[in-house]
């Protein structure tokens, strides 16, 4: 016996649209790290920003940075003097928590240190911004030098 096949809802008995802030606004970029193509991806929703770091289209970590302060009252003690030297350190207010693939303590703490240092640029270039930061990393291996990290950041504050 044929299964009856369903049939087209009127549109009257469609769900109603909802107005939303949507499409989110998007940046991708690509550049070359320590001869690896990395891909960087920002995704700018109403409720967070989130941006992704491939290699080899993996997505290995996924952490989380508030960007906004747990004591309003010292909201400006935080805020950067201004210093070439102190833009480089990452703001110490920040604090990264791992979400998902924290697979070794290494990868673990190399990850938040760059979630932590994405979230400041982010900080820094918009100091009103509140939203939660939330970063996806992929590098095919672990590599602690100081080169590299400068070199994916400076490709994902491109992209931001």
């Amino acid at each position: 016996m044929p299964i009856p096949m369903p049939t087209e809802l009127p549109l009257q008995d469609a769900a109603p649209s909802i107005p939303t802030e949507y499409p989110a606004t998007t940046k991708q970029i690509a550049g070359l790290v320590d001869g690896q193509v990395t891909d960087v991806m920002t995704m700018y929703f109403t409720d967070k920003i989130m941006i992704t770091i491939t290699q080899n289209g993996r997505l290995a970590q996924w952490h989380q940075v508030p960007l906004g302060s747990s004591n309003p009252g010292r909201a400006d003690h935080f805020l950067p003097s201004g210093s070439a030297d102190e833009s480089l350190l990452p703001m110490p207010h920040l604090t990264a928590s791992t979400l998902l693939g924290g697979s070794t303590p290494d990868r673990e703490t190399v990850g938040q240190l760059y979630a932590v240092q994405i979230a400041s640029a982010i900080a820094l270039k918009n100091p009103e911004e509140q939203r939660p930061v939330v970063i996806g990393l992929g590098l095919a291996r672990l590599d602690t030098s100081r080169e590299r990290f400068f070199d994916i950041i400076d490709i994902v504050t491109q992209c931001l």
